[in-house]
């Protein structure tokens, strides 16, 4: 709102008028108690600490967890549909998520949350394509990187490594940036104190529990996630006094537009798909998202840890679901702050301060406390992740890798925990260098994709086609990159005169970085390849070494049904259909039926409306109850057990192993894949040296 101007409808809502000729939101002063921000940090991760901790000695008691490497790492990679697709919207649910996606709504209206949620959801739903090609070619792996070594030697391996640990930089760093922002814009915590504190909560329970640990707590993150996101949304559009139905919000929008249209959109107005800095931000965060999949070991490794019927399901079902997050809260929140002329400015919205702003002005106190727990649910969620990605990759693909290839499997757990407890400090500094740098939220995340979006490409063909050249692939990557940082700076002093931060921060100008990265990344890689292809067989990613497992160890396969090889060549037919068509589907044939509808009527907005509510709803339903009814047997027992009335345990998939064992062979499923190695069937069902 501009110095000097009344609210626009402090007229009919007193609430409103404090802000009349107000210049910011919070100016400078927060509006919860500073000791709310540290025990909110502290006692959330003694809690989660405490609830994990019982959950796992549950598991290891009434289910299939033992406390080895594997187990530590991969979840014995038995891991259902429901929980994985749950972990995939946690791990996708950043501080960006919710923070960003009401600012793209903030800015441009209703295309805004659409084109957060779109383009951000479509990677996932193609990812369950490589999900279910891991199982077939590298089901013994535990990182992406592990595969990329398998296929072409040390080299490349650094090369990827460098784009893999950058990955979880930026997005670790945006995590805690994100909270730690809105942590002391609500409570006046210290920014620096916030940074340390938030992973610190995270690596106790991910230490001691490990990626199983990150599962248990991403359910439970993420059904307090999505219950804090049905009361905002039914606070705006059914219950709440200030608003209270999507006709109210339609009408206030209209007023806003016509005293402060936005740039670009048609007619001004808040209400249309026209809006071409919100389509030019829409293909940022697609390509941009595309790296923060593709090239994130957490990703990898959910798929990874999934029992082999759960990873196209998964990948499927968590893109569905995830896609509400953004959509709906955007759609309430980000909407709403237009809607009641609240005074946020452009650095407040850059912070992603949009919904705690609304939060607060919609259930005072209550609010900001509530959009500070879901917060800390995000940050603490895939900060936990986070963790235990980057101690994979150091664990297997550094200290096996370079430093002890020989390395046992309690040697291996060991290096697992240091790992994340070195990489908790260290999300803690890269956060504080982007705060220190000015470096605002929406910046990091749009930048993302010029650093490594180059990498995208080669990973995935690394796992899919057998021509792929390696040099090829690591040129691609690395030239890509180069390339993409040279055209985005290029493009600055071109088309503004200078290189500075708002220079580069131009949404043009970010487009063509994320552009040039992504696209000569992968064009450089297939022209390397189509003029000097490999003839790759995959037999090699079929022998990447186990631990601590059984020799007749399954991997997680079985020998028919939808958990066998044979299921997994339908699979990948499936997840190829089905996430080809529903990639479409959200982009371009949604917002072109969205573009028809020219500026919306007040019906087709309260259509809108009604469809994110519901699509939240269900959504809530689904990530809240299917873990639980396909854990029901485990917690059926575990009842028993308590009240006295148990019978025998649920066998273990894998029975316990002495920690000190040497890698073991494991019998690959018969019928193993690929159509590059059908030629080979008569070497399946050999028993590989892993």
């Amino acid at each position: 709102m501009p110095v000097g101007m009344m609210n626009l409808f402090s007229a009919t809502d007193p609430k409103l008028a404090i802000y009349n000729y107000a210049t910011s939101f919070f100016g400078g002063v927060a509006p919860l108690d500073q000791w709310v921000g540290y025990v909110l940090v502290c006692c959330f991760g003694l809690v989660f600490t405490l609830i994990t901790q019982a959950m796992i000695m549950a598991d290891q008691k009434f289910g299939s967890g033992h406390n080895n490497s594997e187990d530590f790492q991969t979840c014995g990679r038995t891991i259902k549909t429901g929980l994985i697709a749950v972990d995939i919207v946690s791990h996708w649910t950043w501080a960006a998520t919710l923070l960003q996606s009401s600012n793209q709504a903030y800015q441009y209206g209703v295309a805004g949350p659409f084109w957060y949620a779109g383009g951000a959801t479509i990677q996932i739903i193609l990812f369950g394509i490589l999900a279910v090609q891991i199982k077939m070619k590298a089901p013994s792996a535990h990182t992406v990187l592990e595969i990329v070594h398998a296929r072409w030697g040390n080299t490349a391996h650094l090369v990827f490594f460098f784009f893999c640990f950058l990955t979880n930089i930026i997005v670790s760093a945006m995590l805690i940036l994100g909270g730690a922002a809105v942590m002391t814009a609500l409570t006046g915590m210290n920014t620096i104190a916030a940074a340390f504190l938030i992973p610190i909560s995270v690596c106790v329970y991910t230490t001691t529990g490990g990626l199983k640990a990150t599962f248990l707590s991403s359910y439970i993150h993420t059904v307090i996630i999505y219950v804090a996101l049905c009361i905002f949304a039914f606070t705006v559009y059914a219950t709440g006094s200030d608003l209270g139905s999507p006709s109210k919000v339609y009408q206030h929008l209209v007023i806003k537009a016509g005293s402060k249209p936005v740039v670009g959109n048609r007619d001004g107005s808040y209400l249309t798909f026209f809006s071409s800095n919100g389509l030019v931000f829409g293909i940022i965060n697609i390509i941009g998202n595309f790296g923060t999949v593709f090239c994130d070991q957490a990703y990898w490794q959910s798929a990874i840890a999934a029992r082999p019927s759960a990873t196209y399901k998964g990948y499927l079902l968590g893109g569905l679901l995830w896609f509400c997050i953004p959509f709906t809260l955007a759609t309430c929140l980000g909407l709403s702050a237009l809607a009641l002329d609240l005074p946020i400015t452009v650095t407040e919205a850059n912070e992603g301060l949009v919904p705690p702003a609304t939060a607060f002005f919609l259930l005072g106190k209550g609010g900001g406390i509530l959009m500070t727990v879901m917060l800390l649910m995000a940050v603490t969620s895939s900060g936990s992740a986070e963790l235990i990605a980057v101690s994979s990759l150091f664990t297997y693909d550094g200290y096996r890798h370079y430093v002890n290839p020989r390395a046992t499997g309690k040697q291996l757990l060991i290096v697992s925990k240091i790992m994340i407890l070195c990489y908790t400090v260290l999300m803690g500094v890269f956060a504080v260098i982007l705060q220190q740098l000015n470096c605002s939220l929406g910046y990091v995340y749009e930048v993302m994709g010029v650093l490594i979006g180059s990498a995208v490409v080669p990973i995935a063909l690394c796992l899919m086609w057998k021509k792929t050249n390696k040099w090829g692939a690591m040129a691609g990557a690395v030239f890509g990159q180069w390339l993409g940082l040279v055209a985005w700076l290029i493009f600055a002093k071109v088309k503004y005169g200078a290189i500075t931060y708002d220079t580069t921060f131009e949404n043009y100008t970010m487009l063509t970085g994320n552009v040039v990265s992504l696209f000569l990344g992968g064009l450089i890689c297939a022209v390397v390849s189509f003029i000097f292809p490999e003839d790759y067989d995959f037999l090699s990613m079929r022998q990447i070494k186990v631990m601590d497992v059984a020799e007749d160890g399954d991997l997680g396969f079985a020998k028919q049904g939808e958990d066998s090889m044979e299921a997994m060549r339908a699979a990948l037919r499936f997840v190829l259909i089905w996430g080809g068509f529903l990639a479409v589907i959200l982009i371009p044939i949604w917002p072109l039926l969205a573009l028809a509808a020219g500026t919306w009527s007040q019906g087709y907005f309260t259509f809108w409306v009604v469809l994110s509510l519901i699509w939240g709803l269900i959504a809530t339903v689904i990530a809240t109850l299917l873990p639980i009814w396909e854990s029901r047997d485990a917690l059926t027992a575990m009842c028993k057990h308590l009240v006295g009335k148990g019978g025998p345990l649920p066998s273990k998939l894998h029975p316990p192993l002495d920690m000190q064992n040497d890698e073991k062979p494991v019998q690959i499923p018969q019928q193993a894949v690929g159509d590059d190695t059908a030629h080979r069937e008569h070497e399946v069902g050999n028993t590989y040296k892993l």
